[in-house]
């Protein structure tokens, strides 16, 4: 086979572990692999790189993506459907790799749908994909946070002041909820539950009282019950999404007039995209790319590779983006036991 294989979306750390694993497995397969620059636009141009041995050495622990990313949708563009059927058929490529989220796999689902062979690997540091437990990404991003409130816990105490920690998770929480429960947040908002400003007052009142600085770790997303997103720019991407964030920095303001104690954001952006994967992102994802090239050579197409339990298996792409994985509330429930 000719397997063509491209990063879409976001970065995130194990992009690089799953290009290095499908070359590995294809390459002994005796099969060739060719490397879409920047997400769909690659396909859309024509821009493409031979991916062999020699091309992927080293790039296990490489954050970030050596093909690039772009949040290009093809379907957005005049012909783009055509366009990227005529680079597959140029290249004479069997069958398409697409790693990325929900925006990225819905591609991958049309073209599946026109009769392009397609088996997609999820991707998004949010872990809000439908049909896998994990993604790769989360959990590296959830340790980069966790160390960041780790270590603001000590200078909030010095200074005895709040500190609120804006995370990434534009609809899902579990970046927050992960965070906040590993780092000992005195409170964690996430999309998935309006918060009640009062009761966040009150719980970082109750920490100052116990002799200690609150943190509270907010998702990019969140929202007050009376209140309405809060965006940095109103501006939207190729996919229709508003593009997030200010939450942290609006909230510390109000904490501050409330309490009367100093306040401060920490917004940690794309920090959390960057930097080396953890070991269980490097296992993951190198387990989707070997799991994506068996399934090509069993004829599988319209597929995803995901985690379920222990074991690594094929679902319908269509099923997995159908809807986003949003944190229970009863897992929410969970942490606000330790609110306050």
């Amino acid at each position: 086979m000719r397997i063509g294989i491209l990063t879409g979306g976001g970065d995130c750390p194990g992009l690089n572990a799953v290009i290095r694993a499908v070359v590995r497995k294809a390459t002994a397969a005796g099969d060739e692999v060719v490397g879409f620059r920047d997400g769909w636009r690659g396909v859309l141009d024509d821009d493409t790189v031979a991916l062999d041995l020699a091309a992927v050495r080293g790039l296990l622990p490489r954050g970030g993506t050596v093909l690039g990313t772009s949040r290009t949708n093809p379907y957005a563009v005049e012909g783009g459907a055509g366009r990227m059927v005529a680079t597959l058929e140029r290249h004479r490529i069997d069958a398409l790799v697409p790693v990325g989220g929900e925006d990225t796999l819905g591609v991958a689902a049309k073209l599946a749908g026109e009769g392009i062979r397609v088996v997609g690997v999820p991707k998004t540091i949010d872990n809000d994909l439908d049909g896998t437990d994990y993604t790769f990404g989360f959990d590296t991003a959830v340790g980069v946070a966790m160390e960041a409130i780790d270590r603001l816990h000590t200078t909030g105490d010095s200074h005895h002041r709040t500190l609120v920690v804006e995370v990434m998770g534009r609809h899902a929480g579990w970046i927050a909820l992960h965070a906040g429960m590993a780092g000992g947040a005195t409170v964690v908002l996430v999309p998935e539950r309006p918060f009640d400003v009062d009761a966040v007052v009150a719980h970082c009142l109750h920490r100052f009282e116990s002799g200690y600085s609150p943190i509270v770790v907010v998702s990019e997303g969140a929202r007050p019950a009376d209140g309405d997103l809060v965006t940095s720019t109103g501006q939207t991407d190729a996919f229709g999404h508003v593009r997030l964030g200010g939450i942290g920095v609006a909230l510390a303001a109000v904490l501050e007039e409330r309490t009367g104690r100093e306040s401060r954001a920490v917004v940690l952006g794309h920090v959390q995209r960057g930097g080396t994967p953890s070991a269980f992102d490097r296992v993951l994802a190198t387990r989707f790319g070997l799991a994506a090239v068996d399934a090509l050579a069993a004829g599988l197409s319209g597929v995803m590779v995901a985690l379920r339990g222990t074991d690594v298996v094929p679902v319908p792409i269509a099923e997995a983006t159908a809807r986003l994985k949003l944190v229970p509330l009863e897992r929410y429930a969970e942490v606000e036991v330790f609110f306050g």
